[in-house]
């Protein structure tokens, strides 16, 4: 979440008394304007912030230095009242809402949805689907013409028509990669679909089409198409030949060819890391010999599925694969280690999380409300006053135009933990939430809105309770609380207003403009060459200066895309390896080697030490105005917020 706590930076600490205003299990560490930080949600920021804590005075004096510029902007923030602003509040209500989940379940249905989500993760299913659109809300006339359209696309299915062919048409699927893929999502497991998705297709036999159903995305029909053992996990390393999207049709054949010959390179015997060191493309793997993160199968993984097929087609560690094409170029795709999927106890821990967050937790609050219910001792009146709304709802209730203005008692309809829930709180619930409610008899609609209301008032109940019953929840809360003004708080007092104070950041960039200096660089074309010979080529043939980058490429790469590339730019040559301590003439200089690459160097002019323009320099320009404009404002928030630390207690946490 991009609103969890923020890096704390630096500030000078503070000194000073210190009172003990909590109870004696878990006494404040700090206190700033009299509000308490207790020692247990001081040591979980600590440890969530130390991948190694130490507990000795310089581990936590340092680490105080940053505690307290968080927690000087957290006060700050609350002082000015952001956390009252509505926005952050409903964002808190809903981080809120997801942290209380995990809480509010039925332990021994969610075992069974740990366990049956282990099971998917052990065998992928493939299927095909077509969309109808539906908004979650919509209006009944939306939901019915949705409605007619998939059961007609059902009709004609059952008659024998082609799956795809109709998903693929103009009245077919409104999933827009229906019209390449014939609305085929390949192979999936647990947790890559939406769960009611997921659920209906790993429910319906091989080969036969589903039920309609709806999903918040709108109505289904899916048709299973094949089932397979889980692939598990493959790490690989790669060399890519890049040949992107906007690439011309001369360049992806330039690199195919380049691809082909590095391929029959490498089926010849040549060394794999040597050849990626010297021709992959990829800054980000080149150097570890094309080392790739361990990725699994299926929908929503790391890589792209061509690459992801070439890589588990590969049936052992060490096997490479011919050149594949993607949308960045040519693979050649060596296998490192293949993982098949670990045992349930090993998992087990990783997908109870997954569950947690997931919509199967639903599944389970049904008999969770019943426990409650139990718990906080839920009455039915014996006085029904339900039969009022049965017998005064009517057909504007769809339309979102009842209203219950002719209701003149406020009998009780239930009570929980002894507090009251009367006519005139449902009839408000039931005017709030027409939305999606299907046509039916009064009598059932009544009854439905009332069971939903009942459910979502035990819910939120037992949520009020969470702070007190779980110190963890609590905990979390606040740090997401401190987490969300942090972020607002910055994005007004420093991100934002840097960004837009245009003036303010360039008298800083004049005021300190000696630090934003451009070193010597060099003007230069350089020619990378794979042999002493070509690099003695590109030398004679730069003779002439007729001769263009361009031409020389053709020239030396007329037998393989291999033997040269060019590089044009204004070169920091004691920020190139290459290039670091070399001395170059103007125009052409002579071939030399580094690192089994040789290079010629042909120099326009050698740029002296000079200062940047702002608009060179505007990026890290920025940053350090950020930073000033912090201190400052930092510098005032010390001397505005009084802060004490309990010292004794801060050198003692690891007794």
């Amino acid at each position: 979440m991009k609103k969890q706590l923020l890096s704390f930076g630096f500030m000078l600490l503070a000194l000073g008394s210190f009172s003990q205003k909590t109870a004696s299990n878990d006494p404040f560490v700090m206190e700033i304007d009299g509000k308490g930080v207790t020692k247990s949600e001081f040591l979980q920021i600590y440890l969530k912030n130390n991948n190694n804590p130490q507990f000795h005075k310089d581990s936590i004096d340092k680490y105080l230095v940053l505690f307290k510029k968080f927690k000087l902007k957290v006060a700050e923030a609350e002082a000015l009242g952001y956390d009252t602003i509505p926005k952050l509040k409903k964002e808190l209500d809903g981080y809120k809402k997801q942290l209380a989940n995990p809480y509010m379940i039925d332990s021994a249905q969610n075992e069974n949805l740990v366990r049956e989500a282990y099971e998917r993760t052990s065998n992928e299913i493939s299927a095909s689907h077509i969309l109808v659109r539906l908004e979650q809300n919509a209006k009944p006339q939306d939901t019915l013409i949705a409605w007619n359209k998939i059961s007609e696309i059902k009709r004609r299915l059952e008659k024998g028509e082609d799956f795809a062919s109709i998903a693929k048409s103009k009245n077919g699927s409104e999933d827009p990669s229906a019209v390449n893929n014939g609305g085929d999502l390949g192979y999936f497991t647990a947790f890559q679909m939406i769960y009611p998705f997921e659920d209906r297709a790993y429910k319906t036999p091989i080969g036969q089409l589903s039920d309609i159903f709806r999903t918040r995305y709108g109505y289904h029909i899916l048709k299973t198409t094949g089932t397979r053992t889980a692939r598990g996990s493959v790490k690989a390393a790669h060399l890519l030949v890049s040949a992107g999207k906007n690439a011309t049709q001369e360049e992806k054949n330039n690199a195919q060819k380049k691809a082909g010959e590095l391929y029959l390179k490498l089926k010849a015997g040549e060394k794999w890391e040597d050849l990626v060191k010297l021709y992959s493309d990829d800054p980000s793997s080149n150097q570890k010999g094309g080392e790739l993160p361990m990725f699994g199968s299926g929908t929503n993984q790391r890589m792209v599925p061509v690459f992801e097929e070439a890589a588990f087609g590969l049936k052992s560690d060490g096997e490479i694969s011919e050149p594949v094409q993607t949308d960045f170029g040519f693979h050649i795709i060596k296998r490192l280690e293949w993982k098949p999927v670990r045992p349930f106890n090993e998992m087990k821990k990783e997908i109870q999380s997954k569950v947690n967050k997931d919509e199967r937790a639903k599944k389970t609050q049904d008999s969770f409300v019943d426990k409650m219910k139990k718990q906080y001792n839920y009455q039915l009146p014996k006085l029904n006053g339900l039969t009022w709304f049965e017998a005064n709802l009517d057909s504007t209730y769809f339309q979102g135009k009842w209203k219950a203005d002719k209701l003149k008692t406020d009998l009780e309809v239930f009570s929980l933990d002894n507090k009251s829930y009367t006519q005139k709180q449902f009839a408000d619930f039931l005017e709030k939430g027409f939305r999606g409610i299907k046509r039916d008899e009064f009598k059932k609609v009544v009854e439905g809105q009332f069971n939903t209301w009942v459910k979502m008032t035990v819910l939120d109940y037992e949520e009020s309770k969470l702070e007190s019953k779980y110190p963890e929840y609590k905990a979390l809360v606040k740090e997401y609380h401190d987490g969300i003004l942090l972020y607002e708080i910055m994005s007004d007092k420093i991100w934002n207003k840097s960004v837009k104070d245009t003036s303010g950041l360039k008298s800083f960039f004049n005021l300190n403009r000696d630090k934003y200096i451009w070193q010597k660089r060099l003007d230069a074309t350089i020619y990378e060459c794979n042999s002493q010979k070509n690099a003695e080529l590109v030398y004679k043939l730069l003779k002439k200066k007729k001769n263009t980058s361009k031409e020389i490429i053709e020239k030396v790469n007329v037998q393989s895309e291999l033997n040269l590339r060019v590089k044009m730019n204004k070169f920091d040559a004691e920020q190139i390896t290459y290039l670091k301590g070399r001395t170059f003439a103007q125009g052409r200089n002579k071939p030399y080697n580094f690192e089994d690459k040789f290079y010629v160097v042909f120099l326009n002019k050698e740029l002296p030490i000079m200062k940047k323009e702002f608009n060179e320099a505007k990026g890290i320009v920025t940053s350090d105005y950020q930073n000033f404009m912090e201190q400052t404002w930092l510098e005032e928030l010390e001397k505005k917020h009084k802060i004490t630390f309990n010292f004794d207690l801060l050198y003692s946490l690891d007794k």
